[in-house]
């Protein structure tokens, strides 16, 4: 069987990772993988005795055992909350507002910009924010009074047109990756670090840092204290940077279990269950504000990223995931 590590090698950089791991399971379970668009990964082929199926990178579906409904379910933010909310279980809550007024006879009132800067007093000021149909941690960031609140506004209408706001809370974060209801792995998140040189001070540490999540179309974070320090942080100096915890946004994540783990699984497991998720990465809060038995679900991802697998040298995984796939969709038999 080919190598993981070699194969991407061979690949440009820009190439999809769930295609990556595509023709790294077909060859492994030796299927047929066929690129159908000059080599970019963007649309390919999977086939086999049984017969043969199109995916497709970017917004579509790599989880094909994930119907439609339940996927754009899931993909909703609010819709998401909602459903979680009404089976019973922990959600962090919050409201949806648009940025413009398009569409706005087809909509309810109370969710345009005037009514986020009420809904941010009624939390006391401060809020959780992201786009309502964001993903990878982009805009995804905490906010203080109305006139960052404007600010934010002002920043995430030139990309999406609605976002959520939630109560800001603290906690240990965790993601939890189920295929049918059983759970593959629990992984800790951490925040981004900002590592000192003991060359550049810590706006010049945070402008490149913001230059290169730019690069790759992911918002930097909005200026905060740490900022307005000039100091020079010494070399290897580790500074945690507060909010967003997404890896492709500089977070971290390694392998571990909850303090108080039946609990949590069992909250993963109605959370894909309430939505129809076959497939899915549930992240949440525990020790919510100090709480250590509080746990809050923050969201469902249906089409969840895997490098996180790669990186540590989990491939065996990676075919756990893709076996499942490709089993739902016929192609193979387990």
């Amino acid at each position: 069987m080919q190598d993981l590590q070699a194969l991407r090698k061979r690949k440009p950089a820009f190439y999809p990772d769930h295609t990556l791991y595509a023709e790294y399971a077909c060859a492994a379970f030796g299927l047929i993988f066929e690129d159908l668009d000059g080599g970019t990964g963007l649309i390919f082929r999977i086939g086999s005795e049984a017969g043969s199926r199109c995916f497709a990178a970017g917004r579509c579906s790599f989880f094909p055992q994930n119907d439609a409904t339940a996927a754009t379910l899931a993909a909703d933010k609010h819709f998401a909350n909602r459903i979680m909310a009404h089976a019973g279980l922990p959600t962090l809550g919050g409201d949806y507002f648009f940025l413009n007024a398009r569409h706005r006879a087809h909509r309810p009132p109370g969710h345009e910009r005037t009514d986020a800067l009420a809904y941010l007093d009624a939390l006391g000021g401060a809020a959780f924010a992201k786009p309502l149909h964001g993903s990878r941690g982009d805009f995804a960031e905490p906010v203080e009074g109305a006139g960052a609140l404007a600010r934010y506004l002002d920043r995430v209408s030139r990309v999406y047109d609605s976002v959520l706001l939630q109560p800001a809370v603290t906690g240990d974060e965790y993601r939890i990756f189920l295929l049918d209801g059983d759970v593959l792995y629990s992984a800790r998140k951490t925040p981004p670090v900002l590592a000192g040189d003991g060359v550049h001070t810590v706006p010049e540490l945070m402008s490149a840092r913001a230059a290169d999540l730019e690069s790759r179309g992911i918002s930097p974070a909005v200026a905060g204290k740490q900022d307005a320090d000039g100091t020079v942080p010494a070399a290897g100096t580790r500074q945690a940077i507060a909010g967003r915890m997404n890896r492709s946004a500089g977070g971290g994540m390694s392998f571990a279990d909850p303090p108080n783990r039946d609990a949590v699984f069992d909250s993963a497991r109605r959370a894909v269950a309430a939505l129809g998720l076959r497939a899915g990465a549930v992240d949440l809060f525990t020790d919510v504000d100090g709480d250590p038995h509080a746990v809050r679900i923050i969201e469902v991802n249906a089409n969840p990223s895997i490098r996180f697998l790669e990186d540590i040298n989990r491939a065996d995984l990676i075919l756990d995931i893709w076996r499942h796939t490709l089993a739902a969709t016929g192609l193979l038999d387990v």
